[in-house]
């Protein structure tokens, strides 16, 4: 279908024709509705874009879409996600990937190179999309004429672009900081020793030079090739004969005018149940299409819907007019346009609103009842909007038009029309409160303020001589003006009465709707931001303006304006900066150098591939998991609604078709208990399998899945246990071995003899967290001969995945093999979880004797995920006067879901990590609770988090009982060697190792920490809308290095292939394992081996070629793998050394090719393997750290912005300083999610209801610390480590707590200052803080009624 050569005019054949990369693509046969990522991972080689969420929401997709207007001979490049871009719309446009601007063949981009040398991608499935978001922001300023020519090797990109450039994509690893480093290196006002650790230069040592970069160069790659150019010129004489249908099968229509599209809307096959209108199709990503259609009518090329015009009246916007185009149209503007365009700016992602539309977004408000900010602001604004209904074209208010029935398919947005009010006098201010504060977060409340003032000539006040006031997605079905409030502050100057009198009137006014979840907190957000806007206005109020909110609010002021008193800085907008801290050793060389991970090119390019990049074989069909809504219930069968998409199911394949003598089995645990493959007649928890749909298309299986209707009966069953406190109930229990049980330590009753001060009942709840690994679950099942069958999985666990495939099918094992040959991001979540998606494919393979690959959708993934273990905590705690603790005791309850999968371990993991502090003596009573939910599994540092984040609050609780600095309790309570012994057997070690007493003094006791917790008291007493908090928080984490194995085998040519079990899964397991093959085969080779590191190649894992391969998990494979490797190559070398010997004393010094060469002519063996198993003398071992993290929190909205968190982690003697360093980063903010805000939440079933980017979370680049910095202790050496190392996988995740810790603080200060005793300790100092700690729970812990409160304190102290 490709080719590079020109053809035809598009125009004579009505067909979709696009160049790829610079190759021509005809789309002759294809669906038109398909996604543009669809049609480039089917129809074309290309791989680099991924599909990751599905719905604008992840980047993953993201590619450059370029146009060519013929008539100025401009291209217009943008960056577009193509998992919401139809095939249908790019007819004629130019699409570059990250293959596109740098490959294997053609040369690197200096993007990808860069990415790979600031160490910027670990499982690389978002790399691709990183990529291209950097190479279209490059795109982008370059082209700017406004601009000055930037240095040499620079673009015109500043640091802050370079930054938001990527805030629309979702990373999983990283934790962002070297993706913005690498990001900035192309910034022409950057200062390159600022950037972190990269491969260009030695921090520290070397000069940081433009010139040791890859060099770039504006313009360098061809966006638009010259076949399509001329293409476009010598069709642009047909466009008036080019028919409305494009398709050939009558499913497209593009109209070029509002007459044909009203010719199309009056035909008789309009239905707009099967008839779909898009312009952009962005809004698919918000509202799922829950079957297909039928035709599509694509309104984007009606030029009358494009048309911009500007004037001293105001602007008016085509409804089909992109958002960032209009964002260009504003910033040109008056004070109230540009404020809109910064509004804009926090609207969706830079890949979404390049193409989103204006008049999509109101559609959706008006229709929807979709939450906009944009129908808040330009509501506001005074704006009105021009429909056509039939033949009639209507004008409107925006308010009145919000106000209507929902209109129709057949109703059409023409333009919205924004007045110009000038800028006298005139204030105009947003505000938007959402989880991320560069956007791609819906608001929790969004609103807009235009007022007109006038200054009173006797008394010098600011009379407000109009208003327009509007509230939006605060729980309504469209934004709203609060005429009640406006009507009543006109003509009014502001002082504490009125302002308390507009509140009181507003909390009428503000109404969220029955179901609306956080009500309450939403008309304290509302309240906020009037209360603020006032107080902007108030010229006697002693308040300080609020120009800018922070982290999740943002107020656009008009700083501009001699009306505003003070302006503050954005903290939101603060650069965000780093150092890091290492030491890289030359002992073992390669392995402690700080090198880039292996493939990290390839990743950027997009040519790495992952299981759902490998081409389907031929027959391949495609599978979605149908699935339980209801926790407990009969199943008394399934049927399919009546639609086109039940039209595209083959067949259902369920527990009837495992084949005779094999198990109903999706998953196992050695020795733990298994799991079921699909539902059999009963369904046990909501999100459970119970068959799937095949289909011939991906798209088609997951669209036919949503058809199914599943019918239930409950009759004379027991209701479900969802909750701990029901599975307590009930005494619904799993009951762990006696060999994973923790052990109590100490006399407990005699502890609390001791004790001069009890808390004898406190509690602390921490909830879920899904795994949001970039790729979905995924598997490609290919029967073959002798009823064999091979499975690609991505899987941290193929052994054991082969395993439970052959059970399921009722084969030996031998007869299944499992490939894995990198996952895009683990975390856990690709070990059980996978094993169940791989068994269905092999089941349906088996079954219909041909391949079947399954993909999973985010939502359904999400559903069936499990995640992280729920836990609820009792306590009771004694502890002497000066803050040391005698006694504890825990009532632990752990919801572990269904199945037992990895939870009976859960215990002895949340204990362990409690006692990286002396309790005196611990005491448990830990209820493992079996539940009808979907199996909780391991998620990183599983049980070890809630463990140490449960010692935290225990700690905070004792400090503020004693009103004691936290610090001290800390340090009071932290082990000597001897205390550690007792509490952790012979994992304590030896003492030179245990180094977290050096490292917690070396934070808190630092000069530079007393210095920042003096300026944050100092800070708090000057500030009332705003707190911050300073804590440091300890670590302990036990790991244990199982039995892995290794395979080292050298070629005739020299080359080198390395076989292990672990699985590269984003940890730069191959990375060092390549490093160790090097070294320890170093002895053989002149330059000490640093040279055969080119010729090492790590081999994907494969069941049945690395037996007994094991899991990969547990922070430990990569030192594991690299022992065997070790062992491996020691064998080598032995057999080696007499031949180099030999050679050595004939000729001198000896090649390693002409070693190779003799040995190979000697018959010497060439391939060695060992399986390595831990001394058991050191079967386990602690990992050591701490962190202080800084916070400052709204107290009006409850956003949480990091300012600033210090790592320091004990890594021993990192076999690769870069890797670990990526290793603790990512982790940390990985960390900063589980703790500050990801919800995944369910419904009253069980059922996950946050189950997309949409309404899950996870941490961005503008939510990491603006300040984060890394220092990896190396402590003493350890022989019985593998060269001393230590893992760095999971430990470092628990130093996120710190910031919940912080925050508590920041809020502690909050409540004293306007003394709030929510709770049941009734005090403003004690309360329970809970994970986790979103903007809502803060908000509520600050008090959801301070500005009343406040007002009230004003009047009363007037009076």
């Amino acid at each position: 279908m490709g080719s590079s050569g020109k053809k035809d005019s598009p125009a004579a054949g009505c067909r979709v024709v696009l160049a790829v990369n610079g190759v021509r693509h005809e789309a002759a046969g294809a669906d038109l509705s398909m996604s543009l990522l669809e049609f480039m991972r089917t129809r074309t080689p290309v791989r680099g874009p991924k599909l990751g969420c599905g719905e604008g929401g992840c980047g993953a997709c993201v590619v450059l879409i370029s146009k060519y207007d013929p008539s100025t001979e401009e291209v217009n490049e943008f960056s577009a996600s193509s998992c919401l871009t139809l095939l249908g719309s790019v007819n004629l446009c130019a699409v570059t990937t990250s293959e596109g601007i740098g490959n294997t063949k053609d040369g690197f981009h200096p993007v990808q190179q860069r990415l790979s040398g600031f160490h910027a991608s670990q499982c690389g499935f978002c790399t691709p999309g990183m990529c291209m978001s950097i190479f279209s922001a490059l795109v982008k300023t370059d082209k700017a004429a406004d601009r000055p020519a930037p240095p040499q090797g620079f673009s015109k990109l500043t640091t802050s672009e370079a930054e938001k450039a990527i805030s629309g994509n979702l990373c999983r690893c990283t934790g962002y900081r070297p993706i913005i480093d690498a990001c900035k290196s192309f910034a022409t006002d950057v200062d390159l020793e600022d950037l972190g650790l990269n491969s260009f230069w030695k921090k520290g040592t070397d000069h940081a030079d433009v010139s040791k970069l890859p060099a770039y160069t504006s313009g360098a790659i061809c966006t638009f090739p010259e076949f399509l150019k001329s293409e476009i010129k010598s069709s642009i004489n047909q466009m008036d004969n080019v028919p409305v249908e494009i398709s050939d099968d009558g499913s497209w229509y593009h109209p070029r005018s509002i007459a044909e599209l009203q010719v199309l809307l009056d035909s008789n096959w309009f239905d707009e149940n099967s008839v779909k209108i898009v312009a952009s199709n962005t809004g698919s990503g918000v509202y799922k299409e829950q079957d297909l259609f039928d035709k599509y009518i694509d309104i984007k090329g009606i030029s009358e819907l494009s048309v911009i015009n500007t004037s001293s009246k105001g602007a008016e916007i085509g409804a089909a007019v992109s958002i960032s185009k209009a964002i260009d149209v504003f910033s040109d503007g008056n004070l109230v346009f540009r404020k809109i365009a910064d509004h804009l700016n926090k609207v969706a992602t830079p890949f979404v609103r390049n193409t989103a539309t204006i008049g999509g977004n109101i559609i959706m408000a008006q229709r929807l009842q979709f939450p906009s900010d944009i129908a808040t602001v330009l509501l506001a604004a005074g704006s009105t909007v021009t429909v056509q209904v039939a033949s009639k074209r209507l004008c409107f208010t925006l308010e009145d038009f919000l106000e209507q029935p929902p209109c129709d398919s057949r109703t059409l947005l023409l333009s919205i029309f924004v007045p110009d009010w000038g800028s006298d006098n005139v204030i105009f201010k947003t505000s938007r409160a959402s989880p991320r504060p560069f956007g791609n977060a819906v608001s929790y409340v969004n609103s807009a303020f235009l007022a007109r003032i006038s200054e009173a000539p006797s008394s010098g006040e600011f009379l407000i001589e109009d208003i327009r006031l509007a509230f939006g997605a605060y729980g309504t079905k469209h934004a709203m003006k609060a005429r009640n409030v406006e009507d009543f502050l006109r003509g009014k100057s502001v002082s504490p009465s009125v302002m308390l009198e507009a509140i009181k009137l507003l909390k009428d006014a503000i109404s969220p709707s029955v179901g609306t979840k956080h009500p309450e907190y939403r008309v304290s957000l509302a309240v906020s931001f009037l209360f603020s806007f006032l107080s902007s206005l108030g010229s006697n109020l002693n308040e300080t303006a609020w120009t800018d909110a922070a982290n999740g609010s943002s107020m656009n002021g008009c700083a501009e304006s001699s009306l505003d008193k003070h302006v503050k800085v954005d903290i939101d907008n603060l650069p965000i900066r780093s150092r890091q801290e290492l030491i890289s050793t030359e002992e073992y060389k390669p392995v402690g150098k700080p090198i880039k991970k292996a493939g990290a090119e390839l990743q950027a390019s997009g040519e790495a591939v992952y299981v759902d990049d490998i081409p389907a074989p031929k027959g391949c069909l495609y599978g979605a998991f149908i699935y339980s809504t209801h926790p407990h219930a009969h199943i008394k069968g399934i049927k399919f609604g009546s639609s086109l998409a039940s039209h595209k199911v083959i067949t259902v394949i369920d527990a009837k078709d495992i084949p005779s003598g094999g198990e109903n089995i999706g998953s196992t645990l050695a020795g733990l208990g298994d799991e079921a493959l699909f539902a059999d007649s009963f369904s046990e928890f909501a999100g459970q399998n119970i068959g799937i749909v095949i289909a011939e298309t991906q798209k088609y299986a997951h669209m036919a899945a949503k058809q199914a209707i599943i019918e239930y009966s409950t009759e004379n069953l027991e209701p479900p246990i969802l909750t701990i406190e029901d599975a307590i109930q009930h005494n619904s229990y799993f009951h762990p071995p006696p060999p994973l049980a923790p052990k109590p330590v100490g006399d407990f009753s005699e502890g609390m003899h001791e004790a001069d001060h009890k808390i004898l009942s406190a509690e602390v709840k921490l909830e879920s967290q899904y795994y949001f690994y970039m790729e979905t679950q995924v598997a490609l099942a290919i029967p073959d001969e002798d009823n064999c069958i091979t499975v690609y999985s991505s899987a941290q666990m193929p052994e054991a995945t082969q395993s439970v495939i052959a059970r399921c099918l009722g084969i030996p094992f031998h007869n299944v093999r499992v490939i894995t040959r990198r996952v895009g991001g683990g975390f856990g979540g690709k070990a059980m979880k996978a094993m169940h998606v791989a068994s269905a494919c092999a089941v349906a393979a088996f079954k219909l004797r041909c391949p079947i690959r399954m993909y999973l959708d985010r939502k359904t993934d999400m559903i069936m995920a499990g995640g992280r273990h729920p836990m609820n905590v009792k306590y009771s705690v004694g502890f002497k006067s000066d803050g040391r603790v005698t006694a504890l005791h825990l009532d632990l309850g752990i919801n572990s879901g269904i199945s037992p999968d990895y939870s009976p371990i859960m215990p002895m993991a949340v204990i362990g990590s409690m006692k990286k502090y002396n309790w005196g003596a611990l005491a448990f009573d830990i209820k493992v609770c079996k539940t009808n939910v979907s199996s909780k599994s391991a998620m990183r540092a599983p049980g070890e988090v809630q463990g140490s984040f449960i010692a935290e609050a225990i700690i905070e609780h004792v400090a503020s009982v004693l009103s004691a600095d936290t610090n001290t309790v800390r340090r009071k309570n932290l082990h000597d060697f001897e205390s550690l012994k007792v509490f952790f057997g012979g994992s304590a070690g030896e003492p030179s190792t245990y180094s977290l007493v050096t490292i917690f003094d070396k934070l808190a006791l630092s000069p530079d920490y007393q210095h920042r917790a003096v300026m944050v008291e100092h800070f708090n007493s000057g500030n009332r809308w705003k707190k911050r908090g300073i804590s440091c928080v300890p670590i302990t984490y036990a790991v244990s290095p199982r039995p892995t194995p290794g395979r080292v085998s050298i070629l005739n040519d020299g080359s080198i292939a390395v076989e292990v079990g672990g699985v590269e899964i984003g940890q730069g397991l191959w990375t060092k394992v390549k490093q160790m093959t090097a070294f320890a085969l170093g002895q053989l080779c002149p330059d000490g081996g640093e040279g055969l590191l080119e010729k090492v190649r790590v081999i994907q894992a494969d069941s049945l070629s690395m037996i007994q391969g094991g899991w990969t998990a547990g922070s430990t494979t990569s030192e594991t793998s690299c022992e065997a490797v070790r062992q491996s190559c020691a064998a080598l070398v032995e057999r080696l050394k007499p031949i180099k010997e030999d050679l050595e004393a004939k000729s001198g010094m000896v090649a390693w090719s002409s070693l190779i060469d003799q040995a190979a002519m000697a018959s010497v063996n060439l391939s060695a393997q060992a399986y390595w198993t831990p001394d058991p003398t050191s079967a386990s071992y602690l990992n050591y750290g701490a962190a202080v993290s800084e916070v400052e929190v709204d107290v009006l909205t409850g956003a949480t912005t990091i300012l600033r968190s210090d790592l320091v982690y004990d890594c021993g003697q990192s076999l690769n300083p870069a890797v670990d360093l990526g290793q603790v980063e990512g982790a940390f903010v990985q960390g900063i999610g589980f703790f500050t805000n990801e919800e995944y939440t369910t419904n009253s079933d069980g059922l996950v209801v946050n189950d997309g980017t949409w309404t899950y979370k996870i941490p961005t680049v503008d939510t990491i610390p603006k300040q984060f910095n890394v220092e990896l202790f190396n402590s003493y050496r350890n022989q019985k480590h593998v060269l001393s190392s230590k893992a760095s996988g999971e430990p470092p995740l628990l130093l996120a707590s710190s910031v919940h810790c912080a925050m508590r603080e920041a809020i502690r200060a909050a409540r004293k200052e306007f003394s709030v005793c929510t709770g049941p300790a009734n005090s403003a100092v004690t309360f329970q803080m809970d994970v986790p700690a979103t903007m809502v729970a803060v908000k509520e812990l600050c008090g959801l009624d301070v500005v009343e409160k406040h007002l009230e304190s004003l009047l009363a102290a007037k009076a």
